[in-house]
């Protein structure tokens, strides 16, 4: 009796001890930090003396610190190479009482012939071991959350190939009207891009290199797929349009974020902003129409080219119907036979409105983007500046003369060539032929061109005012850009 009473404690303290043992097992296990997935930065930098330090102590501000940070500059003539050094070796930030880790590595690759595209590369080598590659310009600020959210968002599906922050412009310290007046178009040109890429699904056709993290594994299955050594290749003006059209087509998706802000690098001279936008412009057409360099595959119907298509003949059409117009004004004056209506007042007043839509969904908006979108005349000339942009890029591509844009661009931004000027001595030479064809024609003809001209261009413009309504009263789903 006794053995048994004994036997029976026995196996009581055993179960107790083993119940002991295990709730030590759960908690160790509880306690242990769940996988996080590693972040390799990589910042290719050419002559950003003025902006690296910002960016870099934007990156050592996150909420979610990259695992490692790459600088690579790359043709520079300034300091950026020593002021970035600065920052360079390890650096600790606590948040929430966690201690995140970084080091900041500045690599000088000296002369590089294949510029960012080289830089890019080279330093994809670096980070190709990590999960993701947060990459990132070297005149962009992020919002303290940026990483944390891109982090967040691609994580929480594996279909996505990559994802670009919310890109805008900070103004505060931009000086002067005509700088002033430079990004306060370029902020609502943002702005309308963003937005419309958010009601698209958030599906973005453009990953923009300023502040974008990709799936390594996405990476490389688009080197595979395009059998390319490298992510990034010199067959594209336009890198990050050729990547992320590759990207989509190894079956991933391309993404806005929803939450994630970085505030990128202004032009703030007529100068500089051609030269960008012409290779931008430039670029986006070689990949609408493929084969202009090396040996790319043509895909002019590819989802992440669709919205190129609709930009450009969005385009079009309003230089038509702008050239349209000024020219008929002034032939009606010129033979006494123009007669106001009210109905040419419901166009522009649709544009103010929807101006005013865009400037309403930007989340730091301020009085510069209300004044902006309100008196109208600021967007209009806007847009005929983006108009000399959109026609400068289709008449270098259609002459099929190969140039350096990202020369030109690097030339404009240091204040030299006159390229920007064409636009406005080709207008001056087309009104002045005009002018003078006009008056050696008869009063019939005149009257002919002027009875058949102002109708058409109603229609046209009638099409686009509804459009503009349409763009007015659609429903923004809560997003802010």
């Amino acid at each position: 009796m006794t053995s048994l009473n004994t036997r029976y404690v026995s196996n009581e303290t055993a179960v107790a001890v083993d119940d002991e043992l295990s709730a030590e097992f759960i908690a160790s296990v509880d306690s242990m930090q769940a996988y996080r997935p590693t972040i390799g930065c990589l910042i290719p930098a050419y002559n950003e003396a003025e902006s690296i330090a910002d960016v870099l102590k934007s990156l050592l501000a996150q909420t979610r610190l990259p695992d490692v940070i790459h600088v690579v500059v790359n043709n520079t003539t300034d300091d950026t190479v020593r002021i970035a050094a600065d920052f360079a070796g390890p650096h600790t930030r606590v948040v929430d009482g966690v201690e995140q880790f970084t080091e900041v590595y500045v690599h000088d690759i000296g002369k590089n012939k294949d510029k960012k595209v080289g830089a890019l590369n080279y330093g994809f080598t670096l980070v190709e071991g990590c999960d993701y590659l947060l990459g990132v310009d070297g005149d962009t600020v992020a919002s303290p959350d940026a990483v944390e959210m891109l982090e967040a968002e691609i994580a929480s599906d594996t279909r996505i190939g990559g994802i670009s922050a919310i890109f805008s412009i900070d103004d505060a310290p931009i000086k002067g009207m005509i700088p002033q007046f430079l990004i306060a178009g370029q902020r609502t040109q943002f702005a309308a891009f963003n937005m419309q890429n958010m009601l698209r699904g958030r599906n973005m056709a453009v990953l923009g290199g300023q502040f974008s993290i990709f799936s390594v594994e996405a990476l490389r299955q688009a080197m595979e797929d395009n059998h390319q050594s490298t992510p990034w290749v010199k067959d594209s003006e336009v890198e990050d349009s050729l990547l992320s059209l590759q990207i989509k087509s190894a079956g991933y998706l391309t993404k806005i974020s929803a939450q994630a802000r970085a505030d990128v690098g202004g032009m703030t001279t007529l100068r500089g902003l051609d030269a960008q936008q012409v290779k931008w412009n430039f670029g986006a057409i070689e990949l609408m129409w493929p084969g202009q360099r090396g040996d790319t595959k043509g895909q002019p119907l590819h989802p992440n080219l669709r919205l190129r298509w609709l930009e450009n003949f969005s385009m079009l059409v309003n230089a038509v119907t702008r050239l349209m117009f000024l020219v008929l004004l002034f032939f009606s004056l010129s033979i006494h036979a123009f007669v106001f209506s009210p109905i040419w007042l419901i166009p522009p007043v649709a544009a103010i409105l929807l101006n005013l839509r865009i400037a309403a969904s930007m989340k730091n908006r301020n009085w510069k983007d209300i004044l902006f979108a309100l008196l109208l005349f600021p967007a209009e000339i806007y847009m005929w500046v983006r108009l000399g942009h959109f026609l400068r890029a289709w008449t270098k591509f259609l002459s099929r003369k190969q140039t350096d844009n990202w020369a030109a661009q690097a030339k404009a931004e240091r204040g030299s060539g006159n390229g920007y000027l064409v636009p406005i001595v080709v207008f001056a030479l087309v009104v002045v032929a005009a002018v003078f064809t006009w008056f050696q024609l008869s009063f019939v003809v005149r009257s002919t061109i002027l009875w058949i001209g102002w109708p058409i261009l109603g229609v046209i413009t009638g099409v686009q005012t509804i459009s503009m309504l349409g763009k007015l009263f659609q429903r923004h789903r809560g997003y802010k850009v």
